[in-house]
Parts: structure tokens; C-alpha cells; sequence
């Protein structure tokens, strides 16, 4: 018979830990809060990574986060790896790891970092899927104009591709940091950072119309502080609007492969096309690091080999 404890450690890491690791990792996951406004989604999957490190080093022996060496730590990645981990998911068990450590350097509680050494995994990262300017415009005009609905999703449409939002800040925006007279949206991005991103005067226009008649007859008698609202609630899910973009892109008979970054990719991409400045592409994106920028150039480089190889005689 299995003891109450062992289902426990079969339904949640953090039933198994020892107590003083998961203060440990509490600590360290409230510093994280306080000092770089990480989300809660973000949290758990640090408290994921040291929670199963934990357990492990106490099956292995009873060794402690805090006195784990770099032995131990490779041994937890490679025994991982082998459970068929992903080479990407490995990575950012890594990362963690590190985080963690220099946590515990920093404050005190141990006087090297046992990551300092370790590697990450090698990998090629895959370019993101995106659209051409053809494929884009199918997908803004495939919502029906005459119901509110389709002025709601329009404007969406045009607002995320003008403004290369997160699809998380799209519907997460409030009316009030929206300006039409000025052209410019404030974004609140990953860790609570502010940013100031223009948008074009035809995604304006939708916004505009939508407010001046759709927002309300959605609303109804109900109040929301929320840009997009939906005719069920005060504000829309990202799942939602994720399913209206699939829904569309079948209407505008777009077979690709396509993700909720779809039309954020189509803005990145299309600007550096037309000659962007690298680095207003990552303001605009709210990147930041250049590097994760860069990305796109690469986009855009494989997008004009693929023109070659397609039209020209000796391609």
C-alpha cells in the first residue's frame, strides 16, 4: 500500500521537498519577485526546476540545494536528458540553476557558483513562422465588418500587426492607454516595463470606429476598463483571441503554420524587410536584449533566399 506521502510526491514536487529547500527556493523566488517583477507563470517554473532538483538530491543521498556541487548537478541534467527532455527544455533548466546559484553567492549562502562550468546544450534556434504582406492583409479583412464582432476583431487585427503587441498585452490593454489623437499606445510588457509604441493611421481608424459604436453594443449594461471586450465578459481571454486568429486564417485561406506571435513576427519581420533600424525594432518590441532581436534579420535573410531559389534561372 502506498503512504500518504508517496502519493503526495506523485502529484506535486513540492509535497516531496525537503523543508528547508523549498523555504530555500521561496526565498529565492520572492527575490526574483521584488527585484525583477517576474509573473507568477514564470515564478512556478523556477519553483519547478529546483523543486525537482531538490527531491532528486535527496533520493540520491540527502544532499541539501545549498551544498549540491557540479557532480551532482550534471548528473541531475544527464539523468534528465535521458528521460527524454528536450535539448530547449534542458537549457532552461540550466538557466535556472544558475540563476538560483548566483543567488545563493550573492547572498551569502555559499561561496562559489557549482554552474560556473557547465555548458549549455547546443542548439540551432528554430526562425519564427511568419507571414508575407499578402497572407497579412487576407487575414485583416477576413473579419464579417457588419457585426460588432468583426469591427472588434478588425481593429485586434490591425492593432497587433501596426504595433507588434504581445497578443498577452492586446487584450490586457486598458482604453485609457490608448491615444488617437497622438497615435500612440502604452504598453505594459514582461516584467511590468513600460513602453511607448506608435500605431499606424489605419489601425487608428478601426480602433475608432470600434468605440464609437461596437465596444458599446458588446458591453451592453456592463462597465470595463478593457480596450476589447466580448459580449460574455469584461475582458478577452489570449485563448479567445487566439481562436478568432485561427478561425480567420482558415476564412482568409491561409494554410501555414501559425502561432499567437503570428502577426508580431509579420511586424518584426516586415520592417527590418522595408529597412528598420534594428534596434527601433527592438524598442518597439519591447526586447530587452538586441540579440533576440536579431532574429528577424535571419527571417528575413531566409525569406529573400527562398525568393531566389523560386524565380531566378539559376536559383
Amino acid at each position: 500500500m502506498v503512504s500518504g506521502k508517496a502519493k503526495n510526491c506523485r502529484t506535486s514536487l513540492a509535497e516531496c521537498c525537503p523543508e528547508a529547500d523549498r523555504d530555500l527556493i521561496d526565498r529565492f523566488a520572492d527575490t526574483l519577485w521584488m527585484e525583477n517583477g517576474l509573473g507568477e507563470h514564470t515564478l512556478s517554473a523556477y519553483r519547478s526546476d529546483l523543486y525537482g532538483l531538490a527531491v532528486w538530491l535527496h533520493e540520491q543521498g540527502g544532499r541539501s540545494l545549498a551544498a549540491a556541487g557540479a557532480e551532482e548537478l550534471l548528473a541531475f541534467l544527464g539523468v534528465q536528458y535521458q528521460r527524454g527532455r528536450a535539448l530547449r527544455s534542458s537549457a532552461r533548466l540550466l538557466s535556472s540553476l544558475r540563476r538560483f546559484y548566483r543567488y545563493l553567492v550573492r547572498a551569502g549562502l555559499r561561496q562559489d557558483d557549482p554552474t560556473a562550468n557547465i555548458e549549455s546544450p547546443r542548439m540551432d534556434r528554430p526562425l519564427p513562422h511568419t507571414l508575407g504582406e499578402a497572407d497579412v492583409e487576407a487575414l485583416l479583412i477576413a473579419p464579417d465588418i457588419s457585426q460588432p464582432i468583426g469591427v472588434r476583431d478588425r481593429a485586434m487585427l490591425e492593432l497587433l500587426y501596426a504595433s507588434g503587441l504581445r497578443v498577452s498585452e492586446l487584450v490586457t490593454l486598458t482604453a485609457e492607454r490608448i491615444n488617437l489623437v497622438q497615435g500612440v499606445v502604452r504598453v505594459v510588457g514582461k516584467g511590468s516595463k513600460e513602453r511607448l509604441v506608435p500605431v499606424g493611421d489605419e489601425a487608428l481608424e478601426w480602433i475608432s470606429r470600434y468605440l464609437a459604436g461596437a465596444r458599446a453594443v458588446l458591453l451592453g449594461a456592463r462597465h470595463s476598463e478593457y480596450l476589447f471586450v466580448s459580449r460574455k465578459a469584461a475582458t478577452m481571454s489570449r485563448q479567445a483571441f487566439w481562436y478568432r486568429i485561427r478561425y480567420y486564417a482558415v476564412k482568409a485561406g491561409i494554410t501555414g503554420a501559425l502561432s499567437p506571435h503570428t502577426l508580431r513576427h509579420a511586424f518584426a519581420t516586415h520592417l527590418v524587410n522595408h529597412g528598420a533600424d534594428l534596434r527601433v525594432v527592438q524598442m518597439l518590441l519591447g526586447h530587452s536584449d538586441l540579440s533576440t532581436t536579431q532574429i528577424y534579420t535571419h527571417v528575413a535573410r531566409e525569406r529573400l533566399k527562398q525568393l531566389h531559389h523560386d524565380h531566378h534561372p539559376r536559383g
